[in-house]
């Protein structure tokens, strides 16, 4: 049987803290904070819905952060 990978964690945040920020703002303390990749999305993107550790969606609209989540 194969080793089980190590797999990053997701960082210790408050990701509802990111709504209402600029996205610009929101992507650099997210990076600043641990997040491995940080994406983001206009609403109602289609997007593929593997979860990936470490990474933090953002849902963005007129260049504000509208909604957040993990994976």
């Amino acid at each position: 049987m194969a080793d089980v990978p190590n797999l990053p964690d997701n960082p210790q945040d408050d990701i509802e803290a990111y709504v209402g920020l600029a996205q610009q703002d929101a992507e650099e303390q997210a990076g600043g904070r641990g997040w491995t990749t940080v994406r983001s999305l206009p609403p109602g993107a289609i997007i593929t819905m593997e979860y990936l550790a470490g990474r933090l969606n953002f849902e963005v609209e007129d260049g504000t952060v509208r909604r957040t989540w993990q994976g």
